[in-house]
């Protein structure tokens, strides 16, 4: 007997459970090597689960909607036809897999590639004439019981959003027809996606007295808060002038630079001067990172927050580091990042300013040494040298840092030279 076990993989460092979003295959349906089979949410995304086994999918043990612990089978998978039965017998039975002998293979889990969606579909889901659509889109469709092959994606390169099922749930008819796609050529532009405001985004429809239990994302985020509690941190504020800064914004914001961008990379230069603020605590000692990693707090639509990770902030040019934000941020809100694009960060940014904010202080992630909290650039009146008043636009930032391997000295040092930075040379920015 030939029946293989479909674990639930760990998709992040921190995930302990996940949730089946949906599950791509049907029982009986044939799956090849490398398909996918189930959408799993983790702690941070949704992730499409590809299997190593050739087969029929034979049983599904976790639902879609159920959650199942890291390395618990969800599923079964027999390579005939005729095993299929057995599977279902030795589900029944809570027995394991037969040819679990020697140790289980991994399951791998990679986001769903951007390429054209097609009009045809042959129902088999093969790589060739597949239908591409986020998870979130297949969810949403599925919720709102939305034919996704009548559907014209609008995401890069045809893929199908979530936007897309909501517009034709809200207009309530048909689409029109899809032309067969053409191939679109790699080196096509994509067109950057529209600007969000920010707003405070409710989790669900609050009804007084209810319980509502949370999300992956929102367990997620109070285990992470939970771990940093014993950690020994201090909070050092600074009074940042930020006229120089705001002025090189309104002449490059045209050209796609964003100011979390801006913020990134003079905090990224910095750190280059201060190694030991983007360092870590270990067991063993000081982890000194050979890259600069600038994680930067996203708000996710459903309520929870990850954080998006600018790599190598303090070398790559301010135009690409704001293409390269831009494509972390919408992909974060569709629930499509990668683990690295995620969990590699080695100092974080928290910034509140955008919403009048004028100061906070922000808790510590697990595993980085400090993060810095940003506020409102706001018009003050201020003290010259030359003791007249002028009105300069001020920010306060707060610092929080691992009190184990950084002391006051250290961040106050920080804050210092990022000051001076936007200060007197914030065009070395754009450098």
């Amino acid at each position: 007997m030939s029946i293989h076990e479909v674990f639930m993989p760990a998709l992040s460092s921190t995930m302990t459970e996940g949730k089946i979003v949906s599950w791509v295959k049907s029982p009986g349906d044939k799956v090849e090597k490398g398909e996918t089979v189930v959408v799993v949410e983790s702690d941070k995304a949704d992730m499409d689960v590809e299997t190593f086994y050739e087969g029929f999918l034979a049983h599904i043990i976790v639902e879609a909607g159920e959650t199942a612990p890291v390395g618990s089978a969800i599923a079964f998978i027999a390579e005939t036809e005729a095993e299929i039965e057995q599977a279902k017998s030795l589900a029944n039975s809570g027995g394991a897999a037969a040819t679990t002998t020697s140790s289980p293979e991994p399951v791998a889990a990679t986001a769903s590639a951007a390429t054209p969606a097609l009009a045809s579909q042959n129902g088999s889901n093969h790589k060739e004439g597949r239908l591409v659509a986020s998870p979130r889109a297949r969810k949403l469709a599925k919720e709102l019981k939305v034919d996704l092959t009548t559907l014209q994606g609008s995401g890069p390169h045809g893929r199908i959003v979530a936007e897309d099922v909501e517009a034709l749930s809200n207009k309530g008819k048909q689409p029109t027809p899809i032309a067969p796609a053409a191939p679109i050529p790699t080196s096509a532009p994509v067109a950057p996606p529209a600007p969000r405001t920010p707003a405070p985004t409710p989790i669900v429809a609050a009804v007084p007295g209810q319980i509502v239990p949370l999300t992956t994302f929102q367990n997620a985020v109070v285990r992470n808060m939970v771990a940093t509690i014993s950690v020994p941190v201090f909070r050092v504020g600074y009074t940042i002038t930020t006229d120089g800064l705001d002025k090189l914004y309104k002449q490059i914001k045209s050209k796609g630079v964003t100011m979390t961008a801006l913020l990134a990379k003079a905090v990224a230069v910095t750190l280059q001067k201060h190694p030991l603020l983007n360092a870590s605590y270990s067991d063993q000692g000081i982890v000194y990172h050979s890259d600069i990693n600038i994680s930067v707090a996203v708000a996710m639509d459903d309520g929870g927050l990850i954080t998006p990770v600018l790599q190598n902030a303090d070398a790559v040019d301010i135009y690409s580091l704001s293409r390269t934000w831009k494509s972390l941020v919408e992909r974060a809100r569709a629930k499509q990042l990668q683990p690295q694009e995620y969990n590699s960060g080695t100092f974080t940014l928290s910034n509140l300013g955008m919403f009048g904010v004028d100061t906070f202080d922000a808790i510590l992630p697990p595993g980085q040494g400090s993060i810095l909290a940003i506020g409102a650039s706001r018009p003050q009146v201020v003290a010259t040298p030359d003791g007249l008043f002028a009105v300069r636009q001020q920010m306060q930032v707060n610092i929080t840092s691992d009190h184990r391997i950084i002391y006051g000295a250290h961040a106050a040092a920080f804050l210092q030279d990022l000051a001076k930075l936007i200060e007197t040379n914030p065009q070395s920015l754009t450098l």
